[in-house]
């Protein structure tokens, strides 16, 4: 077995008792000797094997030492082997000239001296393996930095991945908060619009109601008024649904029954939904009642079913359950702790993608047809809510289905407002014509609420500020209302 050790060392002569003087020689070396008896034999074996030192004798018969080592040189694997020139002869300096250049690295005359050529073999050997040891290394540390540069080529472009995300989040946070800015101006802008519109439809309203009544004997002046009235009528409806999205609507809410209102609910549902489209409620046993304005909760609950309808054109099934609900603090965000009743409408319809998900509450953003809704539904709804004090949750999937959840609060204690109401019926009217104040800043819905009451047969005293309204009242004691 070779030790792996130890090098090759080549020792080329045409004379076997060289052969064997040289092997003698360098026996104590330790190192593995390989003979060669011409130059044809040696290249042979170079071809097969790689050799630390080339010991060539200048004299041979077919190639001579100086032509042997060009022809060495020339192979890529043996360019710098260490080759040393053994000669008989006195070798001039012309020639020991030639043989440097032609690779040579050092020479050694004949008689050998032993020691000398053992010293010289030892110092080329220990070089080749230090050689060898030091590409080995350098291989290593290559491999070491080329696998260091990969892993930090990982880290660099996990870095810039995650520098990546936190800038994309950064950018998502910074659109949704330009983007509540946005709906929030809106909101401002729409509330004002709309509580200014909403009191020119009121004196609109007062007004034609009251023209009604010097036309009951011209029929065709009554239908143009009846069509006056359903326009401003819708245009109230219109601006109710824009003071929700504004959350700036009057609500009047009251405890409610919610089995007792959806099943109120059902068969005009069935109507708007149509045949193809089944409803099925499912709610809790014993739910408490919420506190709620109920005619815009019936409002809000039907806008979800419209919607659902719209979403299933082929048919399928609307379920709106009713469920208590413990939130705990920040189980839930937008809701304080509490209890609230979960109100589900779900649908089995075409659902939303994530896109048309984070529109759905964006006013007048829809999906459907020219003509076919204002965009409002669900902004309405969940003003609503949230005036409410409670919040919405939508939840769609693309050919599954929609379902809206409106969290309310639980309604707790007596119905106050139920009772206020209760006991203001129990009063008696006072007796005879009445004095009633009328307090608004807009002169037109004063005029016309005034109209409206005198003519009830009571007399009126109008004002547009609060600040007029308390020196009336100094003024003028006999007021009743």
């Amino acid at each position: 077995m070779v030790d792996p050790e130890k090098v090759d060392i080549l020792l080329v002569d045409d004379q076997p008792a060289k052969l064997l003087a040289y092997e003698a020689i360098l026996d104590q070396v330790g190192e593995n000797l390989i003979k060669a008896g011409s130059a044809s034999e040696a290249l042979e074996l170079l071809l097969k094997r790689n050799v630390a030192i080339i010991l060539i004798d200048v004299c041979m018969p077919d190639l001579d030492g100086f032509q042997l080592a060009a022809m060495i040189r020339e192979h890529p694997r043996f360019q710098k082997t260490a080759i040393i020139f053994i000669s008989a002869i006195q070798v001039a300096d012309i020639d020991l000239l030639r043989g440097y250049q032609l690779g040579a690295v050092d020479y050694v005359p004949v008689p050998i001296i032993p020691e000398l050529l053992r010293a010289k073999v030892k110092v080329f050997a220990e070089l080749y393996r230090k050689t060898r040891q030091l590409e080995r290394l350098n291989a290593e540390l290559e491999d070491r930095v080329a696998e260091r540069t990969a892993e930090l080529a990982q880290a660099n472009a996990e870095l810039e991945q995650r520098v990546e995300q936190r800038t994309r989040e950064r950018e998502e946070a910074l659109a949704q908060v330009h983007e509540m800015q946005k709906l929030e101006s809106l909101g401002q802008l729409t509330g004002g619009v709309a509580h200014d519109f909403n009191n020119l439809l009121m004196a609109v309203l007062g007004n034609l109601e009251l023209a009604k009544k010097y036309l009951t004997d011209r029929p065709g002046a009554l239908r143009l008024v009846d069509s006056a009235i359903q326009g401003a009528e819708r245009g109230a409806a219109l601006t109710k649904r824009m003071l929700a999205f504004a959350r700036r609507q009057e609500l009047k809410p009251e405890a409610v029954d919610i089995p007792q209102l959806i099943d109120s609910m059902i068969d005009m549902l069935r109507r708007s939904l149509g045949p193809v489209i089944r409803i099925e409620t499912d709610f809790e046993i014993d739910l408490a009642p919420i506190r709620v304005d109920p005619n815009q909760l019936e409002l809000a609950l039907l806008n979800l079913a419209v919607n659902a309808r719209d979403a299933m054109p082929a048919g399928g099934e609307l379920t709106i359950a009713a469920h208590r609900e413990r939130v705990e603090a920040g189980e839930v965000p937008g809701l304080e702790p509490g209890t609230y009743a979960r109100i589900c409408v779900r649908d089995t319809g075409c659902g939303m993608d994530e896109a048309t998900l984070r529109r759905a509450t964006e006013p007048f953003f829809t999906t459907k047809g020219p003509g076919r809704g204002t965009g409002l539904g669900l902004s309405m709804v969940d003003g609503l809510v949230a005036q409410s004090g409670g919040a919405m949750r939508i939840d769609s999937r693309p050919d599954i289905g929609t379902a809206v959840e409106l969290w309310l609060p639980v309604f707790v204690g007596n119905d106050e407002d139920a009772v206020e109401r209760s006991a203001a019926l129990l009063r008696p009217d006072p007796p005879g014509s009445l004095w009633v104040l009328v307090v608004d800043d807009d002169a037109m819905v004063a005029a016309g609420t005034a109209g409206m009451i005198e003519d009830l047969g009571h007399s009126v005293i109008t004002t547009n500020s609060g600040a007029g309204a308390l020196e009336l009242l100094n003024t003028h004691p006999h007021v009743n209302i």
